[in-house]
């Protein structure tokens, strides 16, 4: 029970510091992003985010290692094993040190391509080397000194990291900001990131030496460890695979922005991802933490409450999910006219083919904690998969029809894999059900949705002129509540009565807080 109460007391804690910093970072990004546009340019802003992504495939040398490692950490950590742990981060580091190696020679080699990869620009070469580089050292410092950090993941104890990671990142940007305003330097941007990188790394590794006096990790050794560990490479294969469909994605999608479209569209795309990204991030919060709960559950091997419960989570993300699809469609543009101008506003049909990719990795978490739950990851082509076909539509739908072609991309590959196969995969594996029990129950939320959002959404035109939300801060604000406050109860009141799972949730709630 003391072990329980601890891992629950941890979990609020992690909540806690995470919704915390996610706020403040919320708010901070949205002014510095306005400053850096006004003080750098939208150019240096796009420029910024290329570089990064492309830095970003180098990453991809990580193979999920990270994740293996925290998994194969766990037992140790409960049984208070330091010795087994002492061992496990040695190999960790050894492993990272060889992975910091990997990545410092592709990224020498990448360099040599970067007149080819920005032949146009306003910015001379010299300061697109130097913040490249910059940008590599800040990445290497990751591999060759921060590894224990993992250590810190996988004890539950990842509101220190955040703590302090988010810390750092807010005064960074902070003085970024002060910088850019008073001198529009951007040699100093990058000095103060790369600055910033070295002084987190310090202060993070001085923090868990305080917490774990006892760690002694001896890199030197981890050759000779790595064989007495050898489920760290079975697990580290299957993550990687299971990593390549989102990264690719995520890395590649700015990158194709700027080969078909402009570096300039690329910080205007970035501009809406940011406000989507942080939703995601939100709602990722406020649901992360029922993964454990999943895997109890699983354990448990209770067939009828398994399944139950999967409804319960798919019926609260299609609640959240919805209210923030709506939100976004009718709040995102007037949001972006005030806080930039109109001038940084995109077509309505991008904005729209968002909000599709949005729902779909919105809506696909209780899914995949069920795989993880049943350990369902030997279906290695379907990333593969994913990934060809993003690449492949994004190129020909970004040629033909620009930005709206390359997030066609994404949608494809994740109808076709997320959508279709990943809940086939579950139910025919995990649950050992027929996949139609998924899509007939699946399609019914999808009705109560679309019905919601057209029924809310021509309520609100016969009283409120969307053009009310431009004119000031204090009318869009005004604005959001009344609309997102309808929608929210009309859509509660329609899945209540409409489904099993939601009036489950409600008595869970009401019951808790009794």
């Amino acid at each position: 029970m003391p072990q329980q109460e601890s891992r629950v007391k941890k979990s609020l804690l992690n909540a806690r510091v995470n919704l915390i910093f996610y706020f403040l970072t919320l708010i901070l990004s949205f002014f510095s992003r306005k400053i850096f546009l006004d003080t750098l340019g939208a150019d240096f802003v796009g420029l910024t985010g290329t570089l990064q992504n492309l830095l970003g495939f180098l990453n991809l040398a990580e193979l999920g290692i990270g994740s293996a490692i925290g998994y194969v950490l766990y037992k140790p950590l409960f049984e208070h094993d330091e010795g087994k742990i002492n061992e496990i981060i040695s190999v960790f580091g050894y492993l990272y040190r060889w992975i910091g190696f990997i990545i410092l020679g592709a990224g020498l080699i990448l360099a040599c391509f970067l007149p080819l990869i920005f032949p146009k620009t306003q910015f001379e070469m010299g300061l697109i080397f130097f913040a490249y580089f910059s940008f590599l050292a800040s990445s290497l410092i990751g591999y060759f000194a921060n590894y224990k950090q993992t250590l810190l993941g996988a004890d539950q104890k990842n509101y220190v990291v955040t703590a302090y990671f988010q810390t750092g990142n807010i005064v960074k940007v902070l003085i970024q900001m002060a910088s850019a305003y008073y001198t529009g330097s951007y040699y100093l941007w990058v000095i103060i990131e790369l600055t910033f990188g070295i002084i987190y790394s310090i202060i993070l590794n001085w923090k868990i030496n305080q917490v774990y006096p006892w760690l002694r990790s001896e890199v030197r050794l981890g050759k000779q460890l790595f064989k007495k560990y050898p489920e760290v490479m079975k697990y580290t294969k299957q993550l990687f695979v299971h990593r390549i469909s989102t990264f690719v994605q995520f890395q590649t999608t700015p990158f194709l922005v700027y080969a078909f479209v402009s570096l300039q569209t690329v910080a205007y795309y970035g501009n809406y991802t940011i406000v989507t990204d942080k939703v995601s991030q939100l709602l990722n919060n406020l649901l992360s933490s029922t993964g454990a709960g999943v895997g109890n559950l699983i354990a448990e091997g209770n067939k009828e409450k398994i399944e139950h419960v999967f409804w319960e989570l798919i019926s609260i993300r299609f609640f959240i999910t919805g209210i923030l699809l709506f939100s976004l469609y009718n709040l995102l543009p007037p949001f972006i006219t005030l806080w930039l101008g109109p001038q940084y506003l995109l077509a309505n049909s991008v904005l729209i083919l968002m909000l599709f990719s949005f729902f779909i990795g919105m809506t696909r978490g209780a899914t995949d904690q069920f795989l993880y739950g049943y350990g369902l990851f030997y279906d290695t082509w379907a990333p593969v998969a994913e990934s060809v076909i993003f690449i492949v539509v994004a190129i020909i739908g970004g040629h033909i029809w620009g930005l709206s072609g390359v997030l066609l991309g994404g949608i494809v590959s994740s109808a076709l894999i997320i959508g279709i196969w990943k809940p086939y995969f579950l139910f025919s594996k995990g649950f050992e059900l027929s996949v139609w029990h998924y899509w007939r129950r699946i399609l019914y939320y999808i009705i109560l949705t679309i019905f919601s959002f057209f029924v809310v959404d021509f309520i609100v035109s016969l009283f409120i002129d969307s053009s009310y939300s431009l004119e000031g801060w204090g009318n869009w604000i005004l604005y959001s509540v009344v609309i997102t406050g309808s929608f929210s109860l009309f859509y509660f009141g329609l899945l209540y009565i409409g489904t099993k799972e939601m009036r489950t949730f409600l008595n869970r709630v009401l019951k808790w807080k009794r």
